[in-house]
């Protein structure tokens, strides 16, 4: 047995596919089949029921936690090699969010390589609760996110705090209200929600945050919204917002990272209160040892997102 064979039944007990783990490793199907074999062959016993999906017997869910303990502590060893030996190479495993990472990382990646040439950003985009459980897997190193105070043997440190808002066209605030669409807005965002009872909305995955937080305004309203879409994708909502398709919740930076100014101008923002802001906080499982690199990572993101806000 090796570390290889570990790493092999990890990817397909997570996978919960000879093909789909194939893929991810780089290998045929049936040399993985015969890998897995050969570990069952060693320990004597099944690891596996061969079906679709494949299922893990008592025996395969005792050695994915053996396995998944060496994976983690093989990884941890040699990152901890990099720092004493001053020779910092590897990978970094990032988990973020899909339309959150399409902001944030290609800025940070850029500035991050040109500290440390020899570390490649691997990342793992991912709704919020996907994210927590691949840190809680040791599938990724650090994840941006938005956390529980508390998740147990996991690390936190703040990056900065966003608010969801509610983005409506003003073509189509006019369309409900003609000439008075400018005092609709004003009440709606005084409170009013209930003016929102005839218009449309394009909403997110109800797992997202932004979600959430609009199904929360929408209930605490008593409205009974017109859904014209719904999608995980954010800038597909937002490009059907400024269409004039739906009312739209978004958080604000994301929104002004993803629309030009022509199309920012072409919206009503309105504010929805303290419950609709939020921390996004990283999060690194708790080690006896812990990786410089991550905290060199989260040093330069928060020094790019001082520089953007101060421009």
């Amino acid at each position: 047995m090796n570390f290889s064979s570990m790493d092999y039944f990890i990817a397909v007990a997570r996978e919960r596919s000879f093909t789909k783990a194939a893929e991810q490793l780089h290998i045929t199907q049936q040399s993985l089949s015969a890998h897995i074999a050969a570990l069952e062959q060693e320990l004597g016993c099944k690891l596996l029921v061969r079906h679709v999906p494949l299922e893990l017997t008592y025996g395969g869910e005792v050695f994915l936690r053996y396995a998944a303990g060496f994976q983690q502590d093989m990884h941890a060893m040699r990152q901890e090699f990099c720092d004493i030996t001053e020779n910092q190479k590897g990978v970094l495993r990032v988990g973020v969010a899909f339309t959150r990472g399409h902001v944030i990382m290609p800025d940070l990646i850029t500035e991050f390589q040109k500290k440390y040439p020899n570390i490649s950003v691997e990342l793992a985009e991912a709704s919020n609760e996907s994210l927590h459980r691949n840190l809680l897997n040791g599938e990724i190193d650090v994840a941006i996110a938005n956390f529980p105070e508390s998740l147990q043997g996991v690390e936190q440190q703040d990056f900065y705090r966003e608010e969801v808002v509610l983005f409506i066209a003003c073509s189509l605030l006019k369309e409900l209200y003609g000439e008075g669409a400018d005092a609709a807005a004003e009440r709606i965002a005084a409170g009013e929600m209930n003016l929102l009872k005839n218009c449309p909305f394009v909403l997110n995955d109800s797992a997202d945050i932004a979600g959430k937080i609009g199904r929360f305004a929408v209930e605490q309203a008593n409205l009974r919204p017109v859904i014209k879409a719904k999608a995980a994708n954010i800038e597909t909502l937002l490009s059907l917002c400024v269409r004039g398709t739906g009312a739209c919740f978004c958080p604000e930076n994301l929104a002004r990272a993803t629309l030009s100014k022509a199309e920012l101008a072409a919206l009503y923002r309105i504010r929805l209160g303290g419950h609709a802001e939020y921390p996004i906080r990283f999060g690194y499982l708790k080690q006896p040892y812990q990786w410089s690199i991550i905290e060199e990572f989260m040093k330069t993101a928060r020094m790019l997102y001082a520089e953007r806000r101060e421009g």
